[in-house]
């Protein structure tokens, strides 16, 4: 079955299918290796991990693109991309998801923020009107049904914290008939907002936990509660690059305070040469130098 195909009946059978978010190729791999059955590009890791930087829209759309390709080329499970408001007017918008169908994602983000956007448990935010986005969502939706039906238009609306549920609700409904697959409410705060969300729209809603640990603003509904509300997605976007940030800052900061420099034999820390080197595939390149490098280049790459 085609990844768009898998990632479309895995949000239709509404049993809240959770889509940690990955900000590389490395940690979309781990995420596959967790045996999650899809995975999402953060545009909040991106940021991050590409420029140690907030964000706030400033990760150029080439660069987006580029590393989503990365990402797809990584894992076997579906992928959907982060065009956070499309790059620009609804044209632009179309131009992108034509990209990100290409290069082989399953489904893609987009957002009615203005732009610069900014993460959605961000304050400041400010939203485009309803009618705008409704352009660029028949837009994307065009392209989609010209190259790959299966492919899933999850429309955000950030309405939430700028005009309140009510305004949130209509908007996502009016995306749905625009054209979207899938709809979220960003910043969305209680369970009892959720429930209510889910029972009125007339589609599959997608819930973001942020971290999956605080919830930042959205409280923290079971998984299996979000299931029995019928709930077609649930997004995990920033806790890879954030678990990274705290993995790397408490390692070095042991090792800059270690009397000696060093931190030997504490081997806690970190995976072991091997066990990383096996992750990433090099005894499957070692296969295929020894398949196809003459033989003695082999040997001696490897007895030094």
């Amino acid at each position: 079955m085609k990844k768009t195909a898998v990632l479309r009946k895995a949000i239709m059978e509404r049993r809240a299918v959770v889509v940690p978010g990955c900000h590389d190729a490395l940690s979309a791999r781990i995420i596959e290796k967790c045996g999650f059955e899809a995975t999402q590009v953060s545009g909040f890791g991106l940021a991050g991990s590409l420029l140690a930087k907030p964000d706030v829209g400033l990760v150029q759309m080439k660069d987006i693109i580029d590393l989503t390709w990365n990402i797809v080329q990584a894992v076997n499970i579906p992928v959907m991309a982060d065009l956070d408001t499309g790059g620009g007017n609804a044209i632009n918008a179309a131009w992108v998801t034509e990209r990100v169908i290409t290069i082989g994602a399953a489904g893609m983000n987009i957002e009615d923020q203005v732009f610069p956007k900014r993460c959605g448990h961000m304050a400041g935010k400010e939203v485009i009107s309803a009618e705008e986005m409704i352009g660029k969502i028949k837009a994307c939706a065009r392209v989609r049904d010209s190259l790959d039906r299966d492919f899933v238009i999850n429309a955000r609306t950030d309405a939430f914290a700028v005009y309140g549920l009510d305004e949130a609700i209509r908007r996502c409904q009016l995306y749905l008939e625009a054209g979207a697959d899938l709809v979220f409410i960003d910043g969305i705060k209680s369970r009892a907002d959720i429930e209510r969300a889910a029972r009125e729209i007339k589609g599959p809603l997608s819930v973001n936990l942020m971290d999956g640990v605080t919830g930042v603003k959205t409280e923290l509904v079971p998984i299996p509660e979000l299931a029995k509300m019928g709930i077609g997605r649930v997004s995990i976007p920033v806790a890879s690059i954030m678990v990274m940030h705290k993995a790397l800052m408490e390692f070095f900061t042991a090792l800059k305070n270690s009397p000696t420099g060093l931190l030997a034999g504490q081997t806690n820390w970190l995976s072991t040469f091997e066990d990383y080197t096996t992750f990433v595939g090099l005894k499957d390149y070692r296969k295929l130098e020894e398949e196809f490098l003459p033989e003695e280049k082999v040997q001696s790459k490897y007895s030094r």
